[in-house]
């Protein structure tokens, strides 16, 4: 009896546990994931055995991670890692990525997917020697990084031909080189973040909007310099569904007309672009019939009039709209005034308002096709 138990006992560490957690640590982060390995040396035969599941290097946030990454990198079941995840990681360096360059080059062949968002301390250098060891990246970011320049984006173009997903917000040391770069080399770039990146100007982002057609995300978040001259080139993104504007001083209610033919926009922020109008705006409404976000914040140039529009083009899509600071905007005391039409299984639309009448905040949602002040 004893010892059918404990062979039962044994059935179930060697096979039952490690197929059951086989299921299971798919759906785990990976941190998780190596903390499993101590559990049991069945348990730790049966994930080593499984390739698929060691895919992915995260070290966000952590302490010496680049002392950690080499060490990874050296165990032969991240030999084909494809997600390498450093964001805002403490003491990495070029030292390390050289390291990984003229050690682990071929662990790297297969990275599609590197973060390097918030790692001060690399430098053009280090870019060199990361991009040079990983031909198949596709997602590259680099956030608020202040001593990457044009150098760093010409290795990276040079090494990495099928990036389609490139992050340079906060590297404010880029400049229009760097975009005739991007241009020129990645055709098929899908999704861009220029946030602050204040040394760039028209000339740069034309090169951008003419050769890269398939963006379908395009970050501007605070860059100021840019025109309507480069603004209206933003029409030739026929894919185009998330366009973030906040803080375009100089976009007009013209350039806004060209970026109405954006058909298929689904999110759209126009956080504190203060020569728009109504026309503007009504533009939008009447060319982006799928939007679903769209932010007003700040403009004082519009009214009532816009709202009215959206409501007609848009009531069907639209489930945010932001109007906070939008003083020509005024809540009417009639809430079926200005109908927007309930759309059966459709989500609720909110509007958010701050206005010296009203000094908190209002939910306006469809109701029995009326808008009710919540």
């Amino acid at each position: 009896m004893e010892t059918k138990k404990e062979e039962d006992d044994l059935t179930w560490s060697r096979e039952t546990i490690p197929r059951v957690m086989k299921i299971v640590s798919t759906k785990l982060p990976q941190r998780d994931l190596v903390s499993l390995l101590l559990v049991s040396p069945w348990l730790h035969r049966t994930l080593i055995s499984y390739p698929s599941l060691w895919l992915v290097l995260d070290f966000r946030e952590m302490n010496k991670a680049g002392d950690r990454l080499t060490a990874a990198l050296s165990l032969s079941r991240y030999q084909h890692v494809k997600q390498i995840n450093l964001e805002f990681a403490q003491d990495i360096e070029d030292r390390h990525l050289e390291v990984l360059q003229n050690k682990f080059i071929n662990s790297l062949q297969n990275l599609e997917s590197l973060n390097l968002n918030g790692c001060q301390k690399i430098s053009d250098k280090g870019i060199e020697a990361i991009t040079s060891a990983c031909p198949k990246l596709k997602v590259f970011s680099i956030y608020w990084n202040v001593r990457v320049t044009d150098l760093g984006i010409k290795h990276l173009v040079k090494n990495c031909k099928h990036v389609v997903d490139l992050n340079l917000s906060g590297c404010k040391n880029i400049s229009d080189e760097s975009l005739q770069l991007v241009a020129d080399n990645y055709q098929d770039l899908e999704s861009l973040n220029l946030t602050r990146c204040i040394k760039l100007t028209d000339g740069g982002l034309q090169q951008i909007l003419v050769k890269c057609s398939s963006i379908h995300s395009l970050n501007l978040y605070a860059i100021s310099i840019f025109t309507d001259k480069a603004y209206k080139k933003i029409s030739n993104l026929a894919h185009l569904q998330f366009l973030d504007l906040c803080g375009a001083q100089n976009l007009s209610d013209e350039g806004l007309s060209y970026i109405a033919k954006c058909k298929n926009l689904v999110s759209l922020n126009l956080t504190w672009c203060v020569q728009v109008t109504d026309v503007g705006v009504i533009s939008i409404a009447e060319g982006c019939t799928s939007l679903e976000f769209l932010s007003l914040f700040g403009i004082v140039g519009v009214t009532d009039k816009c709202l009215e529009v959206l409501s007609r083009f848009c009531s069907t899509t639209i489930t945010t709209l932001d109007v906070n600071g939008c003083i020509g905007i005024k809540l009417r005391e009639n809430p079926s005034d200005p109908p927007w039409p309930q759309k059966e299984g459709k989500k609720r639309v909110s509007f958010f308002f701050t206005l010296t009448t009203l000094p908190r905040s209002v939910c306006i949602t469809r109701s029995m096709g009326k808008i009710l002040i919540v």
